[in-house]
């Protein structure tokens, strides 16, 4: 029989699985059960894991996969106790599967984080932990120039971009430029015009007309690589 508190922790795990695929972190753990240190989310997730309800997938970030949900809680002081209920077995969440695998998504070239450069189509295929990425498809580009540093992305970043074709105000998306040349930048608009906002000071904005602009993907996440 689990505590009311491991109860609400696995039934807050199961729902973060199905909405998003993703386990949620230990400070989201801790905020949502309304405990004074993330000590005690330790504790609750070592029990859930001793009795077979959870466990942990190793070498990953975040990896909780729930085993099982059971149907009885320990009742609150001074209530009659229920007969226990045998634990029922949980169907995995549809996507995506699995929550914290790693996927392959193709890797198109470079992209410019200057001025706009041609993004490169290409076969490579480029593992990524599931956890970057969120619903939807993706692909990823090599971030080329200085432009966005202020943004944290660096000259030789991998860009994780979601693919979609409408963005929201400041957003960091791919756009197309004149259906020639791709670009990173913040997507705005002003006075009718298309602008792409670098994020460093000694670059100016861009400035195009709607139809010569198209957003390709949002940005989603970035991987950097250390030599």
């Amino acid at each position: 029989m689990l505590t009311r508190k491991q109860h609400e922790l696995l039934r807050f795990i199961q729902s973060s699985l199905e909405e998003s695929g993703v386990s949620p972190s230990f400070e989201e753990m801790k905020e949502a059960l309304d405990l004074k240190s993330k000590s005690g989310v330790h504790r609750l997730i070592s029990a859930l894991e001793e009795r077979g309800f959870i466990r942990r997938l190793p070498n990953r970030a975040r990896a909780l996969e729930v085993l099982r949900q059971p149907e009885d809680v320990t009742p609150p002081v001074g209530a009659k106790p229920a007969a226990p209920k045998k634990p029922v077995e949980l169907a995995r969440p549809a996507a995506p599967s699995p929550a914290n695998d790693v996927v392959e998504i193709p890797l198109h070239g470079r992209i410019a984080a200057g001025v706009p450069i041609e993004a490169l189509e290409g076969q490579t295929m480029l593992p990524v932990p599931a956890a970057l990425l969120g619903a939807g498809d993706h692909y990823a580009l090599e971030v080329s120039g200085d432009s966005m540093v202020e943004a944290g992305i660096l000259d030789g970043d991998l860009a994780l971009i979601r693919k979609t074709d409408i963005a929201r105000e400041g957003e960091i998306v791919v756009a197309l430029v004149r259906g020639e040349e791709a670009t990173l930048k913040y997507l705005r608009r002003e006075r009718g015009m298309v602008r792409l906002d670098p994020a460093n000071a000694a670059y100016d904005p861009q400035y195009y007309q709607p139809g010569e602009v198209q957003v390709q993907g949002k940005l989603a996440g970035l991987l950097r690589r250390y030599h």
